[in-house]
């Protein structure tokens, strides 16, 4: 899944997730990115509720559902909005979603 993820990205392709973070190169961190999640999480899914097309973007609602390695379980919902290039391409990720609740969902 992680090979399939990474070759949806334009090589200089920009994530902002979310988008109050700093922002990470796809190809560059997202090995990085990858190994964090599965150091944290035993489960983590996106599951994709809305989706809407325009152009050469997109944009959809989502519900996200985790459970830490510590057994807590946690939810989130949001919004990814994608930018994609002339190749098809992601050149973009944006995610609108409060990232610091989940995690305060997941703390001991």
């Amino acid at each position: 899944m992680q090979r399939a993820w990474m070759e949806s990205f334009a090589d200089d392709a920009v994530i902002c997730d979310p988008v109050d973070k700093p922002p990470m190169n796809a190809h560059s961190d997202g090995e990085k990115f990858f190994a964090l999640l599965a150091k944290f999480y035993d489960k983590l899914e996106v599951s994709p509720e809305h989706i809407f097309v325009a152009g050469n973007g997109a944009a959809a609602k989502w519900t996200m559902r985790a459970i830490a390695k510590n057994g807590r379980a946690a939810s989130a919902e949001g919004i990814t909005v994608f930018e994609m290039n002339s190749e098809g391409k992601i050149q973009k990720l944006s995610s609108y979603w409060d990232e610091a609740a989940m995690l305060a969902q997941l703390k001991e």
